[in-house]
C-alpha cells in the first residue's frame, strides 16, 4: 500500500495521451457541428443539415479545407467566424497535443531505455509543458499578425477595398493560411490573384511555416543568433529542413513542366508568372488547400504528382497533414542503405534507429491501405472519374483541401467517408506513432533469425 502511494497519479493524457487528443478533436468537431448547423450561420437564415455542418466542422477543426459549400457566401457572418475559431482551435490543437506526445515519448524513452534522446530531441526537455504552450501560441500570434498585415495592407491599397472588409479579408486567409486550412473566402480560391507575389508568396510562407512544425520552429530561433547555429541542429530538424526544400523545388519543376502550355492553366501567365505559380501550387500540396490555378484543368499527370506530394504532406508536430516529411526521408534512406547493401541506415551523419524505420514503414503502409479502402469505396457508390475520386481522397486524408471541383457532388454516404478520412488523417499519424513509441518493449532474448525470399 505504501508504495502504491508513493507514486502520484498519472493524468489523463500521461496514461493514455492518444485517446485523449481523439476525444478532444471529437468533442471540437461536435461543438462546431451544432453551431454551424444553426439557422444564424447560414447566410439565408435557414438551419443547414446535418450533413453539411459536420464535413465543414471536420474539415475546419482537422484544418483540410474541403469544403461542399461556397465558404464565403453560404455561411454568415457568424458561421465564418465560428469556421475560423475551428481552424485556429484545431491547428493550434494539432501543434500542442504533437508536441506534447513528443516531449512524452521522448522522456518515456529515456527513462526506460536509459538513452540519450536528446541528441534527437533536444528541442523539447521532459516537463516543460508551459514552454510547449507558450511557444506554439507566440509563434502562432506573431506569424498570423504579420502575414495578415501584409495582406490586410494590400487589399486595402490595392484592389481598394475598404478598411473593415480589408482587414478581414487578410486575417482570414492568415489565419487559414498559417494553420494549413486552405478555407477562403472567394469561390475560386486565390486564383483572382494568381499574377499578384503581395498575395500569394505572404500566404506560402505561412504555409510553410506552419508545415515546418513547433519543433523545428523553436529550435530554428534559439539558434537564429549563432555562427555555429546548424551545428547544433537536431536530425529532425535538419531532415525536416531539407525534405521540404527539395520537394518544393521538385514540386515547383515538375508544376512547371507539365503545366507550361497549358491554356487553362499556366499557359495563360507570362514565364515569371508561370513560376510563381508553379512555386506556389508546390507550396499548397504542403497540405494548404489553396489554389492559384484551376485544380480541375489540370492534366492527369499533374494531379497525379500533386497526389504524391500532398500523400507526403508537411513537418511532424505542425500544422500540415500527411504521412510527414520526416517518414518519407527516413524511408528513402533505408531503400538508399539496402540498395548499397550497408547494414544501417544514416543520414546527415547519424544512423537511424531499427524502430524508427519501423514506424515509419507502418504510417505509411496503413496511409496507403486507407486512401485504396476509400478511393475504392467511393467508386463503387459514384460515377466520377477515377482520378478526380482519388485526388479527393488523398486530399481529404493528407488533410490538404485542394478539389478538382468534385466534393459537392459526392452523396451523403461519400462526403462522410470524407470527413472519416479527415478525421484519421489529421490525428492517425500522430496518434499511431506515439502509441507506438509509448508501447515499445524490451526484448530479454532473441529468436532464431530465417530470412523469406523478397522479391
Amino acid at each position: 500500500m505504501a508504495e502504491r502511494s508513493a507514486h502520484p497519479r498519472r493524468s489523463l493524457f500521461t496514461a493514455h495521451p492518444a485517446r485523449t487528443v481523439v476525444l478532444a478533436f471529437a468533442v471540437a468537431v461536435a461543438l462546431g457541428t451544432g453551431l454551424l448547423a444553426l439557422p444564424v450561420a447560414a447566410e439565408d437564415g435557414t438551419a443547414t443539415g446535418l450533413v453539411t455542418a459536420l464535413f465543414t466542422s471536420t474539415s475546419a477543426v482537422c484544418v483540410t479545407g474541403l469544403a461542399v459549400v461556397d465558404t464565403g457566401t453560404y455561411w454568415s457572418g457568424f458561421g465564418e467566424g465560428v469556421i475560423l475559431a475551428l481552424i485556429q482551435v484545431g491547428g493550434f490543437g494539432i501543434m500542442t497535443m504533437a508536441s506534447l506526445l513528443a516531449l512524452l515519448v521522448s522522456g518515456k524513452l529515456r527513462l526506460r531505455l536509459q538513452l540519450t534522446a536528446q541528441a534527437e530531441t533536444k528541442s523539447l526537455d521532459i516537463g516543460d509543458v508551459r514552454r510547449v504552450l507558450l511557444g506554439v501560441a507566440g509563434t502562432t500570434l506573431i506569424v498570423e499578425l504579420a502575414v495578415g498585415a501584409v495582406l490586410s495592407l494590400r487589399f486595402r491599397f490595392g484592389y481598394g477595398t475598404s478598411i473593415g472588409e480589408a482587414v478581414y479579408l487578410g486575417y482570414f486567409h492568415a489565419v487559414s493560411a498559417f494553420n494549413n486550412a486552405g478555407f477562403g473566402l472567394h469561390a475560386d480560391s486565390l486564383t483572382r490573384y494568381a499574377q499578384d507575389p503581395w498575395v500569394t508568396l505572404p500566404v506560402a510562407a505561412a504555409v510553410i511555416l506552419g508545415g515546418l512544425g513547433f519543433p523545428v520552429l523553436l529550435e530554428l530561433l534559439r539558434h537564429r543568433h549563432r555562427t555555429t547555429g546548424r551545428r547544433n541542429w537536431t536530425l529532425h530538424t535538419r531532415l525536416t529542413l531539407v525534405t521540404t526544400v527539395v520537394l518544393l523545388a521538385v514540386g515547383t519543376l515538375l508544376t512547371c513542366l507539365l503545366e507550361w502550355t497549358n491554356p487553362a492553366t499556366l499557359g495563360a501567365h507570362e514565364w515569371p508568372e508561370k513560376l510563381l505559380n508553379g512555386f506556389f501550387h508546390s507550396a499548397m500540396t504542403r497540405t494548404a488547400g489553396f489554389n492559384s490555378l484551376d485544380i480541375g484543368a489540370m492534366h492527369a499527370s499533374t494531379l497525379l504528382m500533386t497526389c504524391m506530394l500532398m500523400f507526403v504532406g508537411g513537418g511532424s508536430a505542425g500544422t500540415a497533414g500527411g504521412i510527414k516529411v520526416t517518414t518519407f526521408a527516413v524511408l528513402a534512406v533505408a531503400i538508399i542503405a539496402e540498395v548499397r547493401g550497408e547494414p544501417n541506415s544514416t543520414v546527415l551523419g547519424r544512423r537511424l534507429a531499427p524502430h524508427s524505420l519501423r514506424q515509419a514503414l507502418t504510417v505509411v503502409l496503413l496511409g496507403v491501405g486507407l486512401v485504396m479502402a476509400a478511393t475504392l469505396a467511393l467508386l463503387s457508390m459514384t460515377s466520377l472519374p477515377l482520378d478526380g475520386v482519388l485526388f479527393e481522397v488523398v486530399s481529404a486524408f493528407a488533410t490538404v483541401g485542394l478539389s478538382t471541383g468534385i466534393t459537392a457532388d459526392f452523396p451523403d454516404a461519400g462526403q462522410l467517408i470524407l470527413v472519416l478520412l479527415m478525421f484519421i488523417g489529421r490525428l492517425g499519424p500522430v496518434t499511431l506513432v506515439s502509441a507506438l513509441a509509448l508501447r515499445e518493449r524490451v526484448r530479454r532474448y532473441e529468436l532464431p533469425e530465417e530470412r523469406p525470399v523478397i522479391g
